[in-house]
């Protein structure tokens, strides 16, 4: 403390005495000077060297001594020092100079701070949250003149217009003289939606003389309301044709000064429009919301200072900027309070503001400023910039204000306020620019990647990009109509076309099979009842349902949807009894029978049989009862099939030609292709009911497979009923076994059989007439005839031909339909879509540039990416300059 007093103080140190517990105009009683006529002389420089208010001199003793002290500092300008005044021996002489002329920043903070200006030219902010001061107040709430004493330059006093847009002051200090570059920024259109470039015009010639500022400024703020008018117009001073009023009353593009000289203060800000709680007669209610919805976007984001000016004029809770504020920064830790207007305090109520000032009430992380700026009265006078804040030194030198605490007291004055936003700003943007790199990096690889999922922008050449994309449609239709393992992008759910159908295929056979003649051995009344027929092993895996292979609902449950329209017939029982009497029926009724190539049977034209035969019409009209069943099936899955190809088309055509144009070639071949595929159902439908018409009379030249199936079914058929008629001599047969008797003989142990019992007798009795050979099995032969055994060969006759008939018929139906359809589908498929197009004629050329007209929205889209794109290079380069 001696060294700091020995380097600024003209009072001998040996004169200092010190006490305790006693403070007079915030000096601690320890330093106070005891000797008579010097009190006030000391406190005067004790409080100016710490930016304390000053209290007026009031002796000559003191007049004395302040200019003994006036000389031994040079750099002491030749006004009293008040608070907010440069007192660390940083004062620049001249006297008409803004506020800058407080230390100037570290070359670094300046580099960050005019990094943050150029990421605002470039509309990045659109994107990214890039840091920034936003004055914010109630409209007459004194902002106009705040910014007025923080920037240096006088502000037009037209009512109304100068709040109606958003101001800019980018504040840089420099080596070079002063001067002023007005500018616009164009970021939002007439609807006030974000323009997808942000345009920066400059607004006139580089200013060098402060005067000329005010009116360039007016006439900025009129262009700025009327964007569609040129920029000329309003720098020559043809204003009149505006008058009559702004084509907009508020908008959102932005005046900015650009202010540097050797006597500016590195900071940057933007004053928003006043918030308003009412308008003129005939004024838009509208704007209110309006101007509270501006004030919004701006202070909502995380990275912007809010600079909260309230007036002490109004009370503080009649001010909706304060709860505007609250609401996006609750805690207050970005929000900075200035109370504006403290002359018209009322009298008594000082202590209430004061505690703002003490960040008692309404408490803030960055605290409350008091500033005061020029009246009504001096306004009208044209006070000077540095007369005005002359006046604001001295109107915090009263005794009032330097009652406040030290430490509350270097919130007194513009000056203070500007050093401290400077710090905040600088702080900020130090840490939110690696951060801000970060999302550069990660926004341009997101829209790179979205930029890449567009397809290719509408060449010169529409034909050759019309006639690729025919191209790779007609290969890849190709691969598909032959089968691929697998398609991620199915509408099948995972499965290929091939696949798909497969199982719509396999769900067919099975319809058919379903149709075979459940033919029971047994008399539907009398001996039916409790009697079971066996299972048919020898057909072995033809029961079988979709080959072992079953539906996963899950991964294919479109197929499912589509499995479901195919139905599966259930087959009534026939008992043999019935088959009998149907025989005899049609053998009655029918007078002539044609020769039929039935090659088991050498069946000729014979209308009487021998007892216990029956001509052939018998089995062709059980076989024809059954065919007329397949035909529905059939064209179901004709029907089927179409609608799986149509829908798998169509995808393949979305995939192909969904992002070209305007969608209007996607359109046109979905439907050549729909009306293609109905044609080929079509033929592909007689050709099944040809098939059906085939089968209609019994034929086969599979011979082998025919006998062995009717034998098999034959012998099945017999033997259920053999089970039943002949039980106790079936299971005496099924029962025995070669019987051996063991006799011991002790010396050669020799065995002898034992004598045969049943069934070995006979067979031992057959053996004595030399009938040598016979098998047990044979003796039921020895049974009577079975009555209905012409009626069992005819059930097997028809069972054993549905076998090899549903065979052939579940093989040519997916194979005519496959053959009609789908492979149908993909022959000359390129052709039939270029005659049918059109591309190949004499307007083709005019029919492609149709075809690829790109949509509106996707080419807004694409435009709107490369903006940002683009807006986010420019930044980007702009950040490479900056070492953080």
């Amino acid at each position: 403390m001696s060294n700091l007093l020995g380097q600024v103080f003209w009072i001998p140190l040996h004169e200092i005495v010190m006490h305790e517990n006693v403070v007079k105009f915030g000096v601690p009683a320890r330093l106070r000077q005891t000797a008579r006529g010097l009190d006030e002389d000391w406190i005067y420089t004790y409080r100016a060297r710490h930016s304390l208010a000053v209290p007026p001199p009031t002796s000559e003793s003191t007049d004395r001594h302040l200019n003994q002290v006036r000389m031994a500092s040079p750099a002491t300008p030749t006004t009293p020092l008040p608070p907010g005044s440069p007192v660390d021996g940083d004062v620049n002489t001249s006297t008409s100079v803004s506020i800058g002329l407080s230390n100037p920043q570290l070359t670094h903070n300046r580099q960050l701070l005019e990094v943050t200006n150029k990421l605002q030219n470039t509309g990045v902010s659109n994107d990214l949250d890039v840091p920034q001061i936003t004055v914010v107040g109630q409209q007459s709430s004194g902002k106009s003149s705040l910014i007025e004493a923080m920037s240096g330059v006088p502000f037009p006093r037209d009512k109304g217009t100068c709040t109606r847009c958003p101001m800019e002051c980018r504040l840089s200090r420099s080596a070079e003289p002063w001067q002023c570059i007005v500018s616009l920024r164009f970021s939002h259109d007439q609807k006030r939606q974000a323009l997808d470039q942000v345009t920066n015009p400059q607004f006139g010639e580089i200013i060098y003389d402060r005067t000329e500022v005010e009116e360039r400024i007016r006439r900025a703020q009129r262009a700025v309301l009327n964007p569609e008018l040129p920029l000329d117009y309003f720098l020559e001073g043809r204003l009149v044709a505006a008058e009559n009023g702004p084509q907009t009353t508020f908008t959102m593009n932005c005046v900015s000064l650009r202010i540097s000289g050797p006597d500016v203060v590195d900071l940057s800000f933007c004053d928003l429009p006043g918030l308003i709680a009412s308008v003129a007669d005939g004024g838009n209610d509208g704007d209110i919301a309006l101007v509270q919805n501006m004030v919004s976007s701006y202070i909502q984001k995380p990275s912007c200072i809010i600079l909260l000016v309230v007036a002490c004029e109004t009370d503080f809770e009649n001010q909706g900027a304060h709860r505007l504020a609250k609401k996006f920064d609750p805690e207050g830790k970005r929000t900075l309070g200035v109370l504006t207007k403290p002359d018209r305090i009322p009298k008594g109520e000082e202590s209430s503001w004061f505690s703002f000032i003490r960040n008692e009430k309404e408490p803030l992380k960055n605290g409350w400023f008091c500033v005061k700026q020029p009246d009504s009265e001096a306004l009208k006078a044209k006070i000077t910039w540095s007369k005005a804040r002359e006046n604001e030194i001295n109107f915090f030198a009263s005794q009032l204000w330097t009652e406040l605490e030290l430490e509350y007291q270097r919130r007194l004055g513009t000056e203070n306020l500007v050093k401290k936003l400077s710090v905040i700003l600088s702080d900020l943007i130090a840490k939110r620019l690696p951060e801000i790199r970060k999302e550069v990096e990660r926004k341009s690889a997101q829209l790179k990647l979205q930029l890449a999922g567009f397809p290719p922008e509408p060449s010169s050449d529409p034909r050759s990009d019309i006639l690729r994309l025919l191209h790779e449609f007609s290969s890849d239709i190709g691969r598909h109509t032959w089968g691929v393992p697998d398609d991620p992008d199915s509408c099948f759910g995972g499965l290929g076309l091939i696949q798909a159908i497969r199982l719509t295929q396999e769900k067919f056979r099975k319809a058919i099979r379903a149709t075979a003649p459940n033919f029971q051995p047994f008399k539907r009344l009398e001996d039916a009842p409790g009697k079971v027929m066996g299972s048919v092993d020898f057909l072995g895996k033809d029961t079988d349902e979709f080959n072992g292979q079953e539906l996963d609902l899950d991964e294919a449950h479109l197929v499912s949807s589509y499995l479901k329209l195919m139905e599966i017939p259930h087959s009534e029982e026939i008992y043999v009894d019935e088959v009998l009497a149907t025989a005899r029926r049609l053998e009655e009724s029918i007078p002539l029978v044609p020769v039929l190539m039935f090659p088991l049977f050498n069946f000729r034209a014979v209308t009487r049989e021998l007892p216990g035969h029956f001509p052939f019409v018998v089995q062709q009209n059980l076989v024809q009862d059954i065919i007329k069943k397949w035909e529905f099936p059939a064209l179901n899955l004709c029907a089927i099939i179409r609608a799986m190809t149509n829908a798998h088309v169509n995808s393949l055509v979305k995939r192909h030609f969904g992002n070209f144009g305007r969608g209007i070639l996607e359109d046109r071949i979905r439907t050549l292709l729909q009306q293609r595929i109905g044609e080929l159902c079509t033929a592909s439908e007689d050709r099944i009911k040809w098939l059906c018409c085939l089968e209609g009379y019994p034929f086969t030249l599979n011979t082998h497979y025919l006998s062995d199936y009717q034998s098999k079914f034959l012998a099945h058929y017999r033997a259920a009923r053999q089970k039943y008629d002949s039980s106790n001599l079936l299971s005496t047969v099924n029962a025995y076994s070669p019987e051996v008797g063991q006799v011991y003989n002790s010396n050669n142990r020799s065995y002898t059989a034992a004598p045969p019992t049943g069934v070995g007798k006979v067979l031992a009795g057959l053996l004595e007439i030399k009938m040598s050979g016979v098998k047990p099995e044979d003796l039921l032969k020895l049974l009577p005839p079975d009555p209905m055994d012409p009626a069992l060969v005819i059930m097997a006759d028809v069972r054993a031909y549905f076998q090899v008939a549903y065979k052939r018929f579940v093989d040519n139906v997916p194979l005519a339909i496959d053959v009609g359809i789908v492979r149908g589908l993909q022959k000359d498929i390129l052709l039939f879509l270029c005659s049918n197009l059109g591309i190949n004629g004499s307007d083709g050329h005019q029919i492609c540039v149709e075809f690829a007209k790109e949509d509106n929205d996707m080419a807004a889209r694409r435009l709107d990416l490369k903006k940002r794109l683009t807006r986010l290079e420019l930044a980007r380069r702009e950040l490479l300059n900056v070492s953080i």
